[in-house]
């Protein structure tokens, strides 16, 4: 894992920060999704200096490259951000939430600075630099929302498989007209690649659909009682599913295992006339085969075989043994002033969903407020803007 940099850069760095003509900043939020955004929100009503840096060029484009089809499972409650509703009469779709964030931003003047890439972080003293292709911007706290899915887990064999086999991640799938002449073989049984089979399987594709059957909750999403069961859902995500209680803990222990198909159900798959396979588990002349011996002869493989946080930038000594970042409820362990927010069960399920970012981001306020109070290094961590 990424280490601390030695002492002997210190002058280096320091200096590119002031060649920057760069202003020492109270709290540098990495990421302009809605995560960093719920962020400012706080540090906005606190009148606490700070700034969102966001890679892409334009708020919500996070959003607009999901594949076109997607709507989120959230009503327009558990989808809206707090002190702004998203103002969609449903469940939105990636594009309306794309354009939400955008307005939300720029509705509380959040000073999000938009085509700046983070590429490193390091600490000196009691300041951090967070590094940038152009120049560094030194800060007394930094909150790390850059989102839980940001890259691909895509299995080893797929180098196995032969080139004129066409492959995408779910990250990178958009649309039908991806995909390649022939069969389609999606792999992970989620509610991200049923979405993705569903679409591959009425634009004509033979479509196969691998994994382990994740389950399906019993109603439609969209139904009456589906929207009963949602406020139901977000309560116990929300409030019993946390790391307080047994049962919570438990399910952090099992987090990444699978969420129940919500939106899509079997019975959908089977009209649609998509082929349950069996786990695949290799290869063959370069054609993957399931479990049972069959060999899948596709033109197009699509891995909806999840994804992690991209922290590979990050120069500290934050990480565990299994590269996961050590933090409680978003406060790093080892790295005074340094936050996480958005992560998935940081501290409840609903932790990566908005309605778990807002109680989450409200926690990290408290906090910062309590670093800036008893950290006589950071005089401006917290100090009010001008």
């Amino acid at each position: 894992m990424p280490q601390t940099t030695p002492d002997d850069s210190k002058p280096t760095r320091q200096a590119r920060a002031r060649s920057g003509g760069t202003q020492r900043l109270g709290t540098v939020v990495v990421g302009g999704g809605a995560a960093g955004l719920v962020m400012g929100y706080y540090l906005r009503r606190a009148g606490r200096p700070f700034a969102i840096l966001e890679a892409d060029r334009r708020i919500g484009d996070t959003w607009r490259r999901h594949y076109d089809s997607l709507r989120l499972f959230s009503r327009p409650r558990y989808a809206s951000l707090p002190g702004l509703p998203i103002g969609t009469r449903d469940c939105p779709t990636a594009t309306q939430m794309a354009d939400y964030l955008e307005r939300y931003a720029d509705h509380f003047q959040l000073p999000v600075r938009t085509g700046i890439r983070v590429t490193g972080l390091t600490r000196h003293d009691d300041t951090f630099l967070v590094d940038t292709a152009d120049g560094s911007y030194p800060a007394d706290n930094v909150v790390i929302a850059s989102g839980a899915h940001r890259r691909p887990v895509i299995p080893a064999l797929s180098a196995d498989l032969a080139p004129r086999i066409r492959q995408l991640h779910s990250l990178d799938y958009r649309r039908p007209d991806q995909l390649a002449p022939g069969p389609v073989l999606v792999v992970g049984a989620g509610n991200s690649g049923t979405d993705v089979a569903l679409e591959a399987a009425r634009s004509g594709h033979r479509t196969w659909l691998a994994g382990r059957h994740p389950g399906q909750i019993p109603v439609d999403v969209e139904s009456p009682a589906g929207r009963v069961g949602t406020h139901v859902a977000m309560f116990v995500f929300k409030h019993v599913l946390t790391l307080r209680t047994p049962m919570g803990r438990k399910a952090a222990r099992h987090a990444g295992h699978g969420d129940p198909l919500i939106r899509n159900k079997i019975r959908h798959l089977d009209a649609a006339g998509i082929t349950r396979a069996g786990r695949i588990t290799g290869t063959r002349h370069g054609l993957p085969v399931s479990e049972d011996g069959t060999v899948l002869d596709v033109g197009s493989v699509i891995w909806c075989t999840g994804s992690l946080p991209d922290d590979r930038w990050l120069d500290l000594p934050v990480f565990d043994s299994d590269g996961r970042a050590r933090q409680d409820r978003g406060v790093a362990r080892d790295v005074p002033g340094l936050y996480f927010l958005g992560r998935d069960f940081q501290f409840a399920v609903a932790s990566a969903t908005i309605q778990g970012m807002d109680r989450d981001a409200r926690y990290l306020m408290r906090r910062l407020r309590h670093h800036a109070a008893t950290d006589s290094t950071a005089p401006l961590a917290l100090r009010p803007a001008a």
